[in-house]
């Protein structure tokens, strides 16, 4: 086991109705002026935008709102953001929806007091230092980022797709999470949000560092918790001990408990990013195309971890690892597939990739190598996506 710091110092309320105490959250943190940050209609529709701003109002918070963030959230509504934040005097940040939402609140937040371009953090070229605090109202369990210190977004000049990653400076000081608010969202949004959280698990868990097995523990019970409640949510939606088991499940894959003393490695999040940036598909369905491809390629030249991980999650019997580890490719795109969710980049709506724009997209922006499992190279990377459109 390496050598680790683990925080999170966010403040969770979780079950039914927890959106209502928004206000005595931001009253208790001492905030006075809240700016809103939500995506398209369903919080209008559903009336929790209205919950929400009748707590603030409760308790004298003064807000305004921003509305309009979508999927593979873009730069240019943080600009807008990070604009209307200065002009009103904003001392806070309350996003209202999932991980785009949550995402697009991070990079205001730290955009606001900044000088430069908030862009300089995601290309690397500063720290995040002061930023806005932020709460969360989550609505689609999925990015984790209500947990963690995290942020993506993608510039559209160039279509970059960049990962911004803090310690402490961009975590939520609280996130209200009600299994209910999840009841109304479409099948397809649902499943791809279970991909994303298992995959922010077993980024983690495809790891060189040795002896981790409280860690490897850790992620193996959440994945096996996810696989045995996603069916229950995609057969009955308004099953709240299913959504609140899915919902915890997010929130745990990503707030750094599964990586505790161990080496990540990411590179298929890297590579899917490449993915929904250029051809503009859902997160979590992208990754459920790239990661079993990955998982296949990677199984090929180290194959013990793969096989460990099917053995523990998936219940493969194969004694010899190289059969293990074929058998626990075939469990996952078998898994992916029994919720909806594509497998190959034709079914995902992408006839003809240009393999060539991926590979040298990713490598432009993560750099000649990437992933902590295997060593990552062109090469590899276009094996990877070729394995994905078959």
């Amino acid at each position: 086991m390496d050598n680790f710091t683990f925080c999170t110092p966010t403040r969770y309320l979780f079950g039914r109705g927890v959106e209502n105490e928004v206000g005595r959250l931001c009253k208790n943190a001492e905030w006075k002026n809240v700016m809103i940050v939500y995506g398209g209609g369903s919080a209008v529709k559903s009336g929790l935008l209205d919950r929400v701003t009748a707590s603030l109002d409760a308790e004298g918070i003064s807000h305004i709102s921003l509305g309009g963030v979508k999927p593979n959230p873009t730069d240019d509504l943080v600009y807008e953001g990070i604009d209307r934040c200065r002009r009103s005097g904003a001392d806070a940040l309350l996003a209202v929806g999932g991980g785009s939402v949550i995402d697009t609140a991070k990079a205001i937040a730290c955009g606001v007091p900044y000088d430069g371009d908030f862009w300089d953090f995601f290309a690397g070229k500063a720290v995040v230092g002061p930023a806005l605090p932020l709460g969360v109202v989550l609505t689609i369990p999925a990015a984790g980022s209500e947990g963690s210190g995290n942020s993506v977004i993608t510039r559209i000049d160039g279509l970059l797709k960049l990962s911004l990653r803090t310690d402490t400076a961009l975590r939520p000081k609280f996130a209200c999470l009600n299994p209910e608010l999840t009841f109304t969202l479409p099948p397809y949004q649902t499943a791809s949000g279970i991909a994303d959280m298992m995959v922010h698990i077993m980024e983690r868990y495809f790891s060189t560092s040795e002896d981790v097995e409280v860690t490897d523990r850790l992620a193996e019970g959440l994945l096996k918790a996810i696989i045995a409640e996603a069916p229950k949510v995609m057969a009955c939606p308004d099953d709240y001990q299913a959504r609140a088991n899915i919902m915890w499940s997010g929130t745990l894959a990503h707030n750094g408990i599964c990586g505790c003393g161990r080496r990540e490695d990411w590179a298929s999040h890297f590579m899917e990013h490449e993915l929904s940036a250029i051809y503009g598909v859902t997160h979590g369905a992208g990754l459920a195309v790239i990661v079993p491809a990955w998982l296949e390629y990677v199984s090929r030249i180290k194959p013990a971890k793969v096989a460990q991980f099917g053995r523990r999650v998936f219940d493969v019997n194969e004694h010899d690892d190289t059969a293990a580890a074929t058998e626990t490719v075939c469990c996952l795109r078998g898994f992916f597939s029994s919720i909806g969710l594509p497998v190959t980049m034709k079914a995902l709506g992408i006839e003809a990739p240009d393999f060539d724009l991926l590979v040298s997209k990713l490598h432009e922006n993560k750099g000649p190598q990437i992933g902590g499992y295997i060593t990552l190279g062109k090469e590899d990377t276009e094996a990877i996506y070729r394995l994905a459109a078959e």
